[in-house]
């Protein structure tokens, strides 16, 4: 006689451990180990939480929003990541540097890689609505050197406090954003308009969900700045406007004393003098 199949020991207590069982790890796989111990949290916290099955099944349907809710100009996976402060903690692990380097911060959900490349002393405000901000500043490494032909990509919300990929029947393309190269002294200079603080957008379901449980969804001014060269740590970073009554408010966790600045007044202008310190990437490492 043929003996019948071997029923599953599936329990709360030992449901982590089926899972596990089932995968393969490998010397050369870290997958299974990643996937094991992220299950291992997840049934952690549903022994924890003990939800019905309709509290689960508006999880899933709440991850679905986000999927649907994301498309080639809204990333809201990545709001829900940089809500959460998991980018935040992120770069914190991966970007450690010397405390007279430039931080790292968030790169956000606003990002486009495919600004215009422009001539230093050129103005990022497309439809020029806002106060001027003329913006100028210094790459160099730790030792003070300048980094020549270092890559400079900024972007910015407009005197409203919205990005042009979210208005994009409002703002012209590109408003707002712009590629720039140092010169021979690492040094760059544009112009622009002085950045306005503003909700983290709620009409979607990441803000939906934290807004309902009374989370700040507040950020305040600042420019983005991604700065790049050949042998260098990439710095992705932010600048803030140091008047700014929300810094500490931050809904994304990405406000460091370093990055604060003071946005002077001259004229009917407004300026802004900055220095980037970039590291040396070490050998292998992804830059």
């Amino acid at each position: 006689m043929m003996p019948g199949p071997t029923a599953l020991n599936f329990s709360e207590t030992t449901s982590h451990d089926m899972f596990a069982q089932r995968l393969q790890p490998s010397r050369d796989n870290s997958l299974p180990q990643v996937l094991a111990a992220a299950v291992t949290h997840l049934h952690t916290l549903i022994r924890e939480l003990r939800p019905t099955q309709a509290e689960w099944r508006q999880v899933i349907e709440f991850l679905t929003d986000v999927g649907h809710a994301s498309d080639e100009r809204r990333q809201e996976w990545v709001l829900l990541s940089d809500l959460l402060g998991a980018s935040a903690l992120v770069e914190e692990i991966n970007s450690r540097r010397p405390k007279t380097a430039t931080p790292n911060t968030v790169r956000g959900p606003f990002f486009r890689a495919d600004v215009p490349q422009l001539t230093l002393g050129s103005t990022i405000s497309l439809d020029g609505i806002g106060e001027t901000l003329e913006v100028s500043g210094r790459v160099q490494d730790l030792d003070g050197d300048p980094i020549a032909n270092a890559e400079i990509i900024t972007w910015q919300a407009n005197a409203q406090g919205f990005y042009e990929n979210q208005q994009p029947d409002l703002q012209p393309e590109f408003n707002l954003r712009g590629g720039f190269r140092t010169d021979a002294d690492g040094h760059f200079h544009y112009r622009t308009i002085k950045p306005c603080g503003y909700g983290v957008p709620d009409d979607g379901p990441v803000g939906k969900l934290l807004r309902q449980a009374g989370y700040p969804l507040r950020r305040p001014a600042h420019l983005h700045f991604m700065i790049k060269a050949p042998g260098f740590e990439t710095i992705t970073t932010h600048i803030y406007d140091g008047s700014d009554p929300h810094l500490a408010e931050d809904a994304i966790f990405a406000v460091k004393p370093e990055l604060v600045r003071t946005f002077e007044r001259q004229g009917k202008a407004w300026r802004l003098d900055l220095t980037f310190v970039m590291v040396r990437a070490r050998q292998g490492a992804d830059i």
